[in-house]
């Protein structure tokens, strides 16, 4: 279902979108869908975020140091590389799709995970999201 919504946007976006959509041979409508779609989270999703401000400082830090077990990467990598060559069947392409959202997931709450941690005043920089050794 689609409703439509008139919105005007400062040229410099529009022709930000312009040249996204030539290049990505798409409409810039799409392209400013696509992105608006990028911060409205599923409510399930946004409550696991809103969730973490109220953890303790140790669990934020094991949560920004989890990793994607690496036998699920690893099948990730190879229904990737079966997409990328054209021979996923469509049974393998739903289980693609489980653990791209998966790995996005992960993503989020530790990307929360830091800027919560960061709030609270810790230094936090890139290297802080590897695996503690």
């Amino acid at each position: 279902m689609t409703d439509q919504l008139m919105l005007t946007v400062p040229e410099n976006i529009a022709e930000r979108a312009r040249e996204i959509a030539s290049s990505m041979a798409q409409c810039a409508e799409q392209v400013l869908i696509n992105y608006l779609n990028t911060f409205l989270l599923p409510s399930d999703v946004q409550g696991e975020l809103d969730a973490l401000h109220y953890l303790l400082d140790d669990a934020l830090w094991t949560i920004t140091r989890e990793q994607m077990p690496a036998d699920i990467q690893a099948r990730a990598q190879v229904l990737m590389s079966k997409n990328s060559h054209g021979s996923i069947n469509d049974e393998e392409h739903h289980e693609l799709e489980a653990l791209v959202e998966r790995g996005d997931r992960l993503m989020l709450r530790k990307a929360e995970a830091g800027s919560v941690l960061r709030q609270r005043g810790f230094p936090f920089s890139q290297k802080d999201f590897l695996p503690s050794r």
